[in-house]
């Protein structure tokens, strides 16, 4: 059983940058795609980036240009460095991989929030 676990969540000021990490412990072989998407009270989940075994990647709207995803090389390890943040990316953020055989893995969740 793969277990994925978020770090680096904090309190930031609007304009700061904040750094994600999302590790997977346990049998990693077999997961295509890696990333992370976040939530607010009374919304669905909404994606914030992926990225794919070949490094393709893939960003929400409201955060190209000011996210970037990234991982290592044994696909147990993947980060967001989240730059010129703005009250609206407070959210709980998760993170999640996704598996050749359709299944998914989601973490826990780490609390982000930007202050005005």
């Amino acid at each position: 059983q793969v277990q994925l676990v978020e770090s680096g969540g904090g309190l930031v000021q609007a304009g700061g940058s904040l750094r994600l990490s999302c590790v997977a412990s346990g049998r990693t072989a077999g997961i295509w795609a890696m990333g992370w998407y976040r939530q607010t009270p009374g919304k669905q989940r909404e994606l914030v980036a992926t990225i794919r075994i070949d490094k393709i990647t893939d960003y929400g709207d409201s955060v190209k240009g000011r996210f970037t995803i990234s991982r290592n090389n044994a696909y147990n390890t993947w980060y967001l460095q989240m730059n010129s943040l703005v009250p609206e990316d407070t959210a709980v953020y998760y993170c999640y991989a996704k598996w050749r055989n359709g299944g998914d893995n989601w973490g826990q969740g780490t609390q982000v929030t930007v202050s005005s």
